[in-house]
């Protein structure tokens, strides 16, 4: 059982709730992390969640995982996903299992999001479900 999470919300997921409510919905960022919150501590495992729109930033909170003995990581890197080499060299680096986590429905929009630099070396990819993918993603690492 995992008993300590890293949950990362990559670039603009800060704007949930006015962002694009018709592809995002109307419900913040920190109503998603007070959800992930409740969770957690109905289980009993600690939680660590951050928001950064910077590459480096989330890099550098993936090597501090390693550090800081996280048993799991559940990330949606927003656009880096498609992007960024570096995040999944980081992510590879620290081997810590994670799963990748989209609000929307990436294959249901612009080709080039149906591309994702992490997908292949995630435990499990959840797409589309809204806010109750990261509670699921949530739910299944805490029982990792």
């Amino acid at each position: 059982m995992a008993k300590n999470i890293l949950v990362l919300h990559g670039p603009n997921l800060n704007l949930l709730g006015v962002r694009e409510p018709t592809i995002y919905g109307n419900i913040s960022l920190s109503t998603i992390d007070s959800s992930l919150r409740k969770i957690a501590s109905e289980a009993m495992v600690d939680i660590s969640i951050v928001q950064s729109n910077h590459e480096g930033h989330l890099i550098d909170i993936i090597h501090d995982s390693h550090l800081k003995r996280n048993d799991f990581l559940i990330i949606n890197a927003g656009a880096y996903t498609h992007t960024s080499i570096a995040l999944r060299d980081a992510i590879s680096a620290v081997s810590i299992p994670f799963i990748e986590v989209h609000i929307s429905n990436v294959y249901k929009r612009e080709s080039f999001r149906s591309l994702s630099y992490l997908s292949d070396i995630a435990i499990g990819v959840i797409s589309g479900l809204g806010i109750s993918g990261y509670e699921s993603a949530l739910r299944y690492a805490i029982n990792y």
